[in-house]
């Protein structure tokens, strides 16, 4: 029985309204919406929010709203964990929960699929979805005040980036818990949480304007003819 849920608060900074701003011909928070929809695994996708017109364009596009987020958990300061355990509070019916970003429209139903069955499969009580880091910190520089430059990790040798570990970092996509993990440690990812890993394109995170466009792009282009 698991729970999906999108948080989609009303005062977004970066993008005015960016959740329900169209993106591609549909309101951003759609995409994510249609995706947890067509999970089979999923018995309800819900939007948590504190803004009714948020809420009505949820509804238009078949999720659930059950109810409206309490302002205090949808400012600026409250901590990201907060209108989760507002969720699980209000509907504690529910085994586990996956919450979905709205702000990742490229992220597919069947990476919804395929990080559940990779939880369940390895037993686990908490899994996020990662992606490999563009700048690996052995390339990274830090800048004194006279604009000298010195490297930020002098402990690597590798000269090729082939030669340098492998380094993930959070994407924002997913976050699936247990409802008893959640309760227990009050926090989505903790030193157990297991890493499911996604390509960069559908890893994109909206925030600024240039990550909208570079989404709204791989949204409308074309699909790839082969043979």
């Amino acid at each position: 029985m698991t729970l999906a849920l999108i948080p989609a608060r009303g005062g977004s900074k970066g993008i005015l309204r960016k959740n329900i701003r169209q993106l591609a011909g549909k309101p951003l928070i759609a995409w994510t919406i249609q995706a947890a929809l067509a999970v089979k695994g999923i018995e309800r996708v819900v939007v948590s929010t504190e803004d009714e017109e948020i809420a009505a364009v949820a509804r238009e596009w078949g999720a659930e709203t059950p109810f409206l987020r309490p302002a205090e958990l949808a400012t600026d300061t409250a901590p990201g964990i907060a209108p989760v355990l507002h969720a699980i509070d209000e509907l504690p019916e529910h085994e586990d929960l996956i919450l979905l970003q709205a702000t990742s429209p490229l992220r597919s139903a069947a990476q919804i699929v395929e990080l559940l069955a990779f939880a369940r499969a390895r037993g686990a009580r908490s899994v996020v979805s990662v992606r490999e880091v563009d700048d690996h910190p052995f390339w990274m520089l830090r800048r004194s005040p006279d604009g000298a430059l010195d490297r930020y990790d002098r402990t690597a040798e590798a000269t090729r980036r082939q030669d340098l570990s492998e380094l993930y970092t959070l994407n924002g996509a997913m976050y699936w818990n247990t409802r008893d993990y959640l309760i227990r440690t009050k926090a989505l990812v903790t030193d157990d949480t297991l890493g499911f890993v996604m390509d960069a394109q559908s890893s994109i995170d909206i925030d600024t304007m240039l990550d909208w466009r570079i989404a709204e792009l791989l949204l409308t282009a074309p699909e790839e003819r082969t043979g």
